[in-house]
């Protein structure tokens, strides 16, 4: 079975150190959390996961879920766990405390989230799709709604769904077919079939809420006419206890490349009885907010599997031995060296390693944007929060979840053919993860959300914000000599992305369709560009602990060795996208049909 070791002492630095969370005085609540209370809600976390989730991740993935006489079965042993992990209430981290929650700090849930995700993809998909409808309620719902609903989503006892992707519409919602006709008394009777949809039956729970994206009979064509209801598996009664079951039904269960534990349904609503989430026609504003949710939920499903794929690899490349170093030999008392010593390898591990740690901070970063959006109390902060956290979440979701994708195929690598057996855990590292590029709109809609809708349509307003701090970081520390590697390279970075920015600009006047071609190279450099950002944060934040004289040197000195390996090995590939964008955007829109 796969190790793994929840990585606290990064979390510390983080939290403690990196953003300073617990001097956030302008953030509504966060004066009522310490490091010891945070250190003990992680702690907790780590060793649910560790202790239960872990074990069941195998396991789940090949014994997968059922579907028997209408009902899925999810596999064994994810009852119990699904019981025990309400039972601890780490379901409530985040939640609202008026519906039972905890009202921790987004930024503390998304690392607690990596470790579920680390231990047992499949398995968190079940509390996370919850919050996604939790936060969407919480937001757009009634008063009633909220009463009826959010108490039970937020202790765990009910899950929750979004149901928007149909056999002919995914990504183009305009397409969608599911109708809903007023059946009285503020109810709707909704009707359609629902495709690719998570958790969307199991027997983990009493009853699961779904929200379903439909129209009304009046509705406006295209997108502007659909609406969100809420449409639960068992009719909920007046006193809050359970009624008859609705109708709907899981059909059937899609047959899938990973994630075999969570169960993926095709759901039909037969006149299902609804009700409606927010204003008529308003049903993209209030998915959005699910969806804004879940595309944090996704980014941190990148770095979470690729963080336990990284732990195996380096375990096993300590322990493989395999041939001698190009040097000389290592080890006299064993007939070959690990294969730790062989430079490959290492690129392979390094690279992960820099990418975890350089994508925990900027995860970390757009949590807390999101809290200071939520709970800042300057009007001014909370928008300028919202902007940069609007523009930064297809980052964190197409970016993250790409290369984290390739770092868990170079962990699997590392492995050799072992990597390929499932045994070793690795494979399924790799086909969990595939997913995360796909669903939530696919990585190449994220790229063109970020220059569509992030960079052109406001005239880049986000991103002005966001390089007027790059470089007022950058002139704070053109004076000291000890960060120069990483300003450097930082510099060179935000750089290009400032001459790939100019080059859309231009494009987007002459050949509209060139942005397209474009939009994923851009995404990348855009990624690669803000986590340098944060290793020169980090490179900062780490002189900064070496000059404290702690007891910790090693730990810093590791944070700063790292920093500038991602300087030289991951930053300098900014220019070859850059030169991409340039020269092929264009050739891609000259090719005609037939040229293919």
């Amino acid at each position: 079975m796969p190790i793994y070791q929840a990585p606290l002492r990064d979390y510390q630095f983080v939290l403690n150190e990196l953003l300073d969370i617990y001097n956030q005085k302008e953030l509504a609540g966060f004066d009522e959390f310490d490091p010891e209370l945070i250190d003990a809600v992680l702690q907790g976390v780590a060793d649910f996961t560790t202790d239960i989730m872990l074990p069941l991740n195998g396991s789940g993935d090949v014994e997968g879920c059922k579907l028997i006489d209408g009902k899925v079965i999810t596999p064994s042993g994810f009852i119990n766990a699904y019981q025990q992990y309400v039972d601890n209430g780490w379901a409530t981290l985040t939640c609202d405390p008026e519906y039972g929650g905890q009202g921790l700090p987004e930024v503390v849930g998304l690392f607690a989230t990596e470790m579920k995700t680390a231990t047992n993809m499949a398995f968190a998909m079940y509390p996370g799709l919850t919050h996604g409808a939790y936060a969407a309620i919480h937001v757009h719902g009634s008063e009633e709604l909220k009463g009826k609903y959010l108490e039970k989503l937020v202790s765990g006892e009910w899950t929750g769904t979004m149901n928007l992707t149909e056999p002919h519409a995914g990504t183009d919602l305009a397409l969608l077919r599911t109708k809903a006709v007023p059946a009285g008394e503020g109810l709707f009777a909704i009707s359609g079939e629902k495709i690719f949809i998570s958790s969307g039956d199991h027997d983990l729970t009493d009853n699961i809420i779904h929200l379903v994206l439909a129209k009304l009979p009046d509705a406006p064509a295209g997108v502007k006419g659909i609406s969100l209801f809420a449409v639960p598996k068992v009719m909920v009664n007046a006193d809050g206890s359970l009624g008859s079951p609705n109708t709907l039904c899981a059909a059937s269960l899609e047959h899938k490349m990973g994630i075999h534990g969570n169960s993926t349904c095709v759901m039909n609503f037969d006149s299902a009885i609804g009700e409606l989430v927010g204003e008529p026609h308003q049903g993209l504003r209030a998915m959005f907010t699910m969806m804004n949710q879940a595309r944090l939920g996704v980014g941190i499903q990148g770095l979470g599997v690729s963080e336990i794929a990284y732990q195996n690899a380096l375990n096993y490349a300590k322990d493989r031995i395999q041939g001698r170093a190009l040097s000389g030999v290592k080890n006299k008392e064993m007939a070959a060296d690990p294969i730790l010593v062989h430079g490959d390898v290492r690129r392979m591990l390094l690279s992960q390693k820099s990418f975890n740690e350089g994508t925990r901070a900027l995860m970390g970063q757009q949590a807390l944007w999101l809290d200071k959006a939520e709970r800042h109390s300057d009007p001014l902060q909370r928008k300028k929060a919202a902007q940069l956290a609007a523009l930064f979440t297809p980052i964190v979701k197409g970016f993250v979840t790409d290369q984290g994708f390739k770092a868990c195929v170079d962990a699997q690598q590392v492995f050799g053919g072992h990597g390929y057996i499932h045994e070793w855990g690795m494979e399924q590292f790799v086909r969990d993860i595939r997913i995360a590029m796909i669903y939530e709109g696919t990585n190449g809609v994220q790229a063109l959300d970020l220059v569509g809708r992030k960079i052109m349509s406001d005239k880049g307003a986000a991103l002005k914000i966001w390089s007027e701090e790059v470089k007022a970081f950058v002139q704070g520390q053109l004076g000291n000599e000890a960060m120069q590697p990483f300003v450097v390279g930082l510099m060179a970075a935000a750089g290009d992305l400032e001459k790939a920015t100019a080059i859309l600009g231009t494009e987007a006047a002459q050949n509209p369709d060139s942005l397209g071609a474009a939009s994923f190279t851009y995404m990348q450099l855009f990624g690669i560009t803000s986590v340098a950002w944060m290793w020169a944060r980090v490179a900062q934040t780490a002189l900064a602990g070496l000059e404290s004289n702690t007891e910790e040197q090693a730990f810093y000195q590791n944070k700063l060795k790292t920093a500038e390996f991602y300087m030289a090995y991951w930053a300098p590939q900014t220019r070859s996208l850059l030169k991409q964008i340039g020269a092929a955007s264009s050739l891609i829109c000259e090719f005609d049909e037939a040229d293919f």
